[in-house]
């Protein structure tokens, strides 16, 4: 009995045994045909950066403003041709309009800006910092983000009259709103393991605010700052023209009275110019403040 038991055993071993190496067999077999066809990785991203990628649309929107003006498809009393607005932007110049009016709008600019970007920055720290800060600031702010900018002029020139100071403080009221909301956010998403992280280290506030709440703060600041440049302008445009003598707005406005297209055209054109440039500043800023991030745009 034991010797049956004996060759059962063996003849089960031995059964189990080809499985194994016929099993191995096959997958020796079908290893290399399945990894001879590599799947392939799909990039799901935008891709690479195009050169110049940015200039593209412009290019293609002023080309077709030159074979349209060409092929007389525009009207020019309606649109004047480029090279009718090149040759008031040298007449502009040649006559000292187009630089005297350039430097008093940049002025009021950069001056409105600068105003509105430290009280917009001071205000959202405050809020962001502090839950008795964020009771006394956030509401206000949120009833002016409701109410548009412009539709205060006729107040501001009652208080400031119709000077640089109504003015200044349009353009100035026009950028604290974008830098407070996207500065106060970013504030308050901040990964709160660094607060406390702070807090075992025993910083001061001063360098809490320094080393953690600012640069955590940065990203929503700089996307604050892009839209900030831009209300800066288009309240600049609102602005000079109201019972202004001087600025773009003014000539712009000067020129609408006596029908001269190609004068508009160029106040437009420099505003445009104005706008790409200090949009292309902040994401230069922005590219060289935020190299650490990799995000989906890089």
């Amino acid at each position: 009995m034991a010797t049956t038991w004996d060759a059962d055993e063996a003849k089960l071993s031995l059964t189990t045994s080809g499985r194994v190496h016929g099993g191995s067999r096959a997958a020796k077999a079908v290893g290399p045909a399945s990894s001879a066809v590599p799947r392939a990785r799909r990039r799901l991203g935008p891709g690479p950066a195009i050169p110049f990628g940015l200039q593209v649309g412009p290019v293609l929107l002023v080309l077709t403003w030159v074979v349209g003006s060409a092929l007389g498809w525009i009207d020019p009393r309606i649109l004047s041709a480029p090279w009718t607005v090149i040759e008031a932007f040298v007449r502009l110049i040649e006559q000292g309009r187009l630089q005297d009016n350039f430097v008093t709008s940049a002025t009021r600019a950069l001056l409105g800006l600068s105003i509105g970007l430290l009280i917009g920055t001071l205000l959202a720290v405050i809020a962001g910092l502090s839950r008795i800060g964020e009771a006394l600031i956030d509401g206000p702010v949120q009833i002016k983000r409701a109410i548009p900018t412009l539709a205060l002029i006729p107040l501001l020139i009652l208080w400031f009259g119709i000077g640089e100071g109504m003015k200044v403080t349009t353009i100035a009221l026009a950028v604290i709103v974008p830098i407070y909301i996207h500065t106060h956010n970013a504030l308050r998403g901040i990964d709160s393991r660094y607060v406390e992280l702070a807090e075992t280290l025993r910083m001061s506030q001063k360098d809490f605010i320094l080393q953690v709440v600012l640069p955590g703060a940065l990203p929503g600041f700089l996307l604050g700052l892009r839209f900030a440049v831009t209300l800066c302008w288009v309240s600049l445009v609102v602005v000079e023209q109201i019972n202004a003598t001087s600025g773009l707005g003014y000539m712009i406005d000067l020129a609408r009275n006596y029908g001269q297209t190609d004068v508009i055209l160029v106040g437009l054109v420099v505003y445009v110019l104005l706008g790409l440039v200090s949009d292309g500043l902040v994401r230069l800023l922005e590219r060289r403040a935020l190299s650490w991030r990799r995000t989906l745009a890089n």
